[in-house]
């Protein structure tokens, strides 16, 4: 693997360093959506599809609205996405136990099925680079990470990613 110019003060990037930043995440996500991609594939499904059964595998329960703001799509995405992964038996909506006018999702036994096997391509990637990093460039990534999300949304971000 060809190394990354690095600079001694991390303050200062040149604009060659950034570019190449980006360019990596482009090249990660590209590889790292593959193995799943390939999957849905087979169920005639795309990375929407991908995003709800992985957020809904997640946070079983959650409100339709709940989605809407993890995702950042309008209604109509949504529902369409939605509509067909209920009808095709992946997710099931019940009405909440506290307020009935709100809609649960939770997925199917197919749907977790669905979704142990498109993660289980992409934790064993994540799992590889880690293990090649090391503990502490783990650190480093999930800070950058961290500091890729928009900060008004980072602790909301934050507390449902640790949640579990």
């Amino acid at each position: 693997m060809t190394d990354v110019k690095s600079v001694n003060n991390p303050l200062f990037l040149r604009e060659e360093e950034l570019r190449q930043a980006i360019e990596l995440l482009f090249f990660a996500y590209r590889d790292f959506t593959a193995g799943a991609d390939n999957i849905l594939e087979d169920y005639n499904f795309g990375r929407a599809h991908h995003r709800v059964i992985h957020f809904v595998g997640r946070n079983e329960g959650m409100t339709v609205s709940e989605l809407l703001d993890i995702l950042r799509i309008t209604k109509q995405s949504l529902n369409r996405v939605l509509s067909n992964l209920i009808k095709r038996g992946f997710v099931e909506q019940r009405q909440g136990e506290e307020d009935r006018r709100q809609r649960c999702l939770y997925l199917t036994e197919e749907g977790r099925l669905l979704e142990q096997k498109v993660s289980r391509a992409q934790r064993e990637l994540v799992a590889n680079a880690f293990r090649e990093a090391g503990g502490e460039a783990v650190a480093g990534y999930r800070k950058v990470l961290t500091g890729l999300i928009d900060e008004t949304h980072r602790d909301t971000a934050l507390n449902r990613i640790l949640k579990t």
